[in-house]
């Protein structure tokens, strides 16, 4: 295995200026409060233009389409895209379409892996893992390079699991991981340290709350109130997990995250 440095940030984030569209094209979406219309996967969406911009991009979360407002593929489009098609288009070349969409599916899932090994390498904290995370993380961005590799998502969870606790450790914090708290009153609540991994937080109200150092893995944040929250240091936040919460400018966000327009 060759040695391999953190992928640079700016790249596990969507350049929708080097991609063909793929989120626009590739995925199955149904009629709901996300997005206004049923669409199969390999149908391109009514509102794709020819240059692969959408045309309603300004107007996406007053015409329907929230859901798309909140969707991030951590740069797999551009680098399916650029990298492994060579610049090469489903439009151009239809025949290569089916392949196109399905290898922005599995890199998909490999970029947001190396947004989390990423992250936790950059924890101070979490020094004495770093020679296992950063050995993961060549791993996956090999697996990544070669469009191919074993599902490495339960390696990546474990390994993160022992990054939280190591830099949780001592903080005695709740522990509500996988929790049901769903519209919960945590206002002004003292979650510093929390394990909330994989909790239900949809339309909860957080507002105030001391986030800082809380593990939020897979938390689901829809529609949670984060106004002056305290998340600087929270673990494993992503740019979905921010977009889909309700914020403003005193919401304090981790390293890395930028608030949303929509806030």
């Amino acid at each position: 295995m060759t040695d391999h440095v953190p992928i640079p940030l700016r790249e596990l984030r969507s350049d929708c200026a080097r991609c063909a569209g793929l989120c626009c094209v590739a995925h199955t979406f149904q009629r709901s409060s996300d997005f206004a219309y049923d669409k199969r996967a390999g149908t391109p969406c009514r509102n794709l233009q020819a240059d692969f911009r959408c045309g309603i991009h300004a107007d996406l979360r007053t015409s329907g389409f929230t859901g798309c407002t909140v969707y991030e593929c951590f740069g797999a489009g551009q680098f399916v895209t650029q990298q492994l098609f060579d610049g090469r288009t489903w439009r151009d070349e239809p025949a290569i379409a089916a392949e196109m969409f399905a290898v922005f599916a599995t890199m998909r899932g490999l970029h947001e892996l190396l947004w989390y090994l990423g992250g936790a390498l950059a924890i101070p904290a979490a020094a004495p893992l770093h020679g296992e995370v950063a050995r993961l993380l060549a791993e996956v961005a090999e697996a990544r390079d070669a469009s191919t590799g074993p599902d490495m998502q339960g390696r990546v969870g474990e390994l993160l699991g022992r990054v939280s606790a190591l830099v949780r450790d001592g903080l005695r914090g709740r522990q509500a991981r996988g929790a049901d708290l769903t519209g919960a009153g945590l206002a002004g609540a003292d979650l510093h340290g929390a394990d909330l991994r994989g909790a239900l937080l949809i339309g909860a109200d957080l507002r105030g709350a001391d986030l800082r150092l809380a593990d939020l893995l897979g938390a689901d944040l829809r529609g949670a109130r984060l106004h002056g929250a305290d998340l600087v240091g929270a673990l494993f936040v992503t740019p979905p997990q921010v977009a889909s919460a309700l914020g403003d400018g005193t919401t304090r966000l981790p390293s890395g995250l930028v608030a949303p327009a929509h806030w």
